[in-house]
């Protein structure tokens, strides 16, 4: 055996107040040391290595058995909760048993059948796979041969390898279903009251009230919601109260399918037919499911290594893909979608350095998938319109969307009901450096409101291309021709040939009357041209357009939409100009406005100052003319406060002038704030004619199994976050979300079939509060209530000096709480640093497996120890 030191001649150092991985530890004699041994011992290599405790203390005796540490073991066996990596990719975070292994002595996770078949593993292909107890744990190694493993103790990560041959054929950034998590059973309310309350030059006042509840229940995969709503308007004339229920829907996944079931009230999806609500039963593709390297449209890359080649895909200069493959054909499959266009450079570095590029053009339309990826719908049902005018027919819909190689994209549906039969049939294709388009004809059988008989086509066409050199970005162009008899599903609905409504304003119809709804079946449509384009102009200016124009059979009224304008930074000023017309087919006159607006951070003048109020604040300035003489100027100052920035405020004041209407001047005030419980506004504006006052509050109630907690408004998929004992601590990036006095806190929004990484600020933890691990990793289903766990320990925090027979308790001696199972290990001089300790209770201290290598501790602490870190008691152990 090779000792670096002999107990005749020790080597004294400096002892180490942190006890960690010896091989990060730096002695500077041990270079000598080992000098000095390999010359003493030729068959060196053949020893085994020994730590001398004579590093650590004069008196071997006065430090613990570190033997299970010699072979570079941090920590010891045990259970701990991890994030695990497969093959360098993210795969789930979760409690992970760990053995010691009998030829390295190093931890290696002992894991099951079951476990890898999770993790993506082909377990059928390993070897004697039915020799293998199914619901035993074993080491990783011996169970598949050539599999590495590594326990990073520091970012509590475990990296497993497994070669290729014993895994599935699966996409980069795939989570397994079977760690998503459908949540927890609970019922949740949100809530929104907006008000207003005015007064006219004349001083007659009136009011409006208005609320939105969401409500719902979750249980299991199962997802109830609810939309209801009341409003209460009052004024001189009348006054009238109304509730009115918007929607009622149940909904689960499909996980199997990658699809979603739907009953209720929803809509249909708009890709081949126009959207339009529903009340029945829809099964369609839930594209969220899929890894984001399978979502959307990417083209498939083809290449050739002629040796061990590095090949690396960039997109508009960004690097968005890199790996290494073997010697031959080479297929990409997993690229992800970034954008609607932009061409792939394509580089292959071989082994001996020689290179290969090539240039694979992209574009997408909506419409493309990828090679071998198929989304469709079906839909049951009754149509649902808001709208008195309309009849609620039932009709059945289906659509389909395959992805072929080479770009090819086939795609088709069909819509059938009593008075409507509509058949359509298109191709998608990606045309390289001509971009994307993608070609789709309907059929379609109507009867209208007077039983008169219609049929007709409608053909319609979808480009998208981005000319990288050039800076241009045609995202969508869009035309559609329609034949005089075609009319849509939405045409057939309808009670009668032509009708309107009218506007009003707190129930009363204005002076001058305005039509909303307008229609008339006579006036179909026949031509729709769409384009949206954008510039880019040097580094920090574009220059957009979008429009559209529509016409109609029988009348030479149209539709149009035009806005054209153009952003710009200048010395960290942002300028914009811009330019909007719009037109409807019942409208005279054309509305237009040409605007400008300028905002001035304050923070260009501040970067020095980074404590003021008004570091972030900015200045703003707006301008617009309608184009025929009415002028509107505003300016003003608007901001967050708070070292949170949860209160933000906006004071603006203007002058409105000429063209049609009286000249006014006009101002706006405006506080929003963010909270824990909730969110609230309030407002204040006036005119020459009105002032008016406006208020609101939003937020949402969660009911669970362990109480109720309040919180901001909730999004479809939100994260609780239970920390018991916990109160008053600041959640990690999120905007006045802190956890209630109990500990909780609702996390108001999360991203589907993703991993969530959930963190408390442990700045903010009170001083007898403290955390094992202040991050937890989700991954939710849509719409679900995930519960993201954190153990506190509530308790005293001190620094104790351990004592035994006069000598302090040996170094790495490990000691904990007699009622629980963490524990912390002692430093220099018997110290040591416990958390979440009760007032009084016992500790235990073990450095060594034989009954003298261990002591306990009664201790009783003084009160006030609760409100500060005690860093001078002494205890004896027995």
């Amino acid at each position: 055996m090779l000792h670096l030191a002999s107990e005749k001649e020790p080597l004294i150092l400096r002892k180490k107040t942190f006890f960690g991985n010896q091989s990060e530890r730096r002695f500077p004699l041990i270079p000598l040391a080992f000098f000095i041994g390999v010359c003493l011992y030729p068959n060196w290599a053949t020893a085994e290595l020994y730590f001398n405790p004579r590093f650590l203390a004069d008196d071997p005796s006065a430090v613990a058995d570190l033997s299970a540490f010699e072979q570079g073991q941090e920590v010891p066996e045990g259970t701990y909760r991890v994030d695990v990596y497969l093959n360098d990719g993210y795969l789930s975070t979760r409690d992970v048993r760990f053995t010691t292994n009998k030829n390295s002595k190093e931890l290696s996770p002992c894991l099951t059948l079951s476990d890898l078949a999770k993790m993506g593993v082909k377990t059928l292909a390993i070897p004697d796979v039915e020799k293998i107890p199914k619901d035993t744990c074993q080491p990783l190694q011996t169970l598949i041969t050539d599999s590495t493993s590594k326990f990073d103790v520091g970012l509590q990560r475990l990296y497993i390898t497994v070669p290729q041959v014993y895994m599935n054929d699966r996409a980069r950034d795939f989570i397994a279903p079977e760690y998503w998590d459908s949540g927890i059973t609970a019922g949740i309310l949100n809530y929104s009251l907006t008000g207003s309350r005015a007064r006219n030059q004349n001083g007659k006042h009136s009011s409006y009230t208005y609320l939105n509840l969401q409500s719902g229940l979750n249980l299991g995969p199962w997802r109830l919601r609810d939309n209801s709503t009341w409003s209460h308007s009052s004024g001189s004339a009348n006054s009238e109260t109304r509730w009115e229920h918007i929607n009622t829907y149940l909904e689960r996944g499909i996980n199997e399918l990658r699809s979603r079931l739907t009953v209720g009230d929803s809509y249909t999806a708009s890709d081949i037919f126009d959207s339009f609500n529903f009340r029945g039963i829809q099964l369609a593709s839930d594209d969220n499911m899929l890894p984001e390297s399978e979502k959307g449209f990417a083209p498939v890359i083809r290449g050739v290594a002629r040796g061990t080649a590095d090949v690396s895909i960039k997109q508009n200069g960004y690097e968005i893909y890199r790996n290494t493959f073997p010697p031959g054909p080479f297929v990409i499959n997993d690229l992800y979608a970034a954008g609607n266009s932009g061409d792939l450079q394509v580089t292959i570095t071989e082994a001996d350095g020689s290179i290969q590029s090539f240039t694979v053009p992209y574009s997408s339309v909506p419409l493309l998938q990828r090679e071998g990826h198929t989304k469709y719908a079906v839909t049951v049902g009754d149509y649902r319109s808001g709208n008195g005018q309309q009849e609620k027919p039932s009709f059945i819909q289906s659509t389909i969307m395959h992805g072929l190689s080479y770009g090819w994209t086939l795609y088709g549906g069909t819509q059938l009901a009593n008075r409507y039969q509509s058949f359509n049939a298109g191709i998608g294709k990606n045309i390289g450096v001509f971009g994307a388009l993608s070609v789709d004809i309907t059929q379609a059988n109507a009867k209208l409101p007077d039983d008169s008989t219609h049929q007709g086509q409608s053909i319609r066409f979808l480009y998208n291309k981005s000319l990288n050199e050039t800076g241009t970005i045609i995202q969508l162009a869009g035309y559609r021709y329609s034949t005089k008899g075609y009319y849509s599903f939405a045409d057939t609905t309808y009670k009668r040939m032509d009708g309107y409504n009218l506007a009003t304003q707190d129930g009363v119809i204005q002076v001058t009357p305005k039509f909303t709804d307008y229609y008339n079946l006579t006036y179909n449509k026949r031509e729709k041209i769409q384009l949206s384009l954008t510039q880019q102009l040097g580094e920090q200016s574009t220059l957009y357009v979008t429009g559209s124009h529509e016409t109609y059979w029988n009348t030479n009224k149209s539709d149009k939409q035009l806005q054209v304008g153009i952003n710009t930074l200048i010395e960290g000023i942002n300028w914009g100009l811009s330019y909007s017309l719009s037109k409807n087919s019942w409208q005279d006159a054309n509305d237009q406005m040409l605007a400008l607006n300028v905002n001035i951070p304050f923070s260009n003048w501040m970067r020095s100052d980074s404590q003021s109020i008004w570091r972030n604040a900015s200045a703003s300035y707006n301008a617009s003319h309608d184009l025929k003489g009415r002028v509107t100027n505003t300016a003003g100052i608007y901001g967050t406060l708070l070292d949170d920035n949860n209160l933000s405020y906006s004071v603006q004041t203007g002058y409105a002038g000429g063209g049609q209407g009286n000249s006014s001047a006009t101002g706006y005030t405006s506080l929003n704030y963010r909270g824990t419980y909730g969110n609230a506004n309030v407002g204040y504006s006036y005119t020459n004619d009105l002032r008016q006052m406006y208020y609101g509050l939003s937020g949402g109630i969660l009911a669970h199994a362990n109480g109720v907690t309040l919180s901001q408004p909730m999004n479809e998929t939100v994260v609780l976050i239970k920390a018991p004992g916990a109160g008053n601590v600041k959640v990690e990036n999120q905007t006045g979300v802190t956890t209630d006095w109990r500990g909780y806190a609702v996390l108001p929004y999360a991203s589907d079939y993703r991993e969530n990484r959930v963190a408390l600020d442990t700045n903010t933890l009170a001083n007898n509060v403290d955390l094992e691990d202040p991050v937890v990793s989700v991954i939710p289903t849509r719409g679900a209530i995930v519960r993201a766990d954190f153990h506190p320990k509530v308790g005293v925090k001190v620094l104790m000096t351990l004592m035994r027979n006069g000598k302090p308790v040996p170094f790495g001696a490990v000691v904990t709480l007699k009622s629980n199972n963490g524990g912390s290990i002692v430093a220099d001089d018997g110290q040591v640093y416990l958390t979440g300790l009760p007032l009084s209770g016992q500790l235990i201290a073990r450095w060594g497996d034989s009954p003298d290598a261990q002591c306990q501790v009664s201790y009783t602490l003084p009160e006030q120890s609760q409100q500060e870190i005690l860093s001078k008691y002494r205890a004896e152990c027995l």
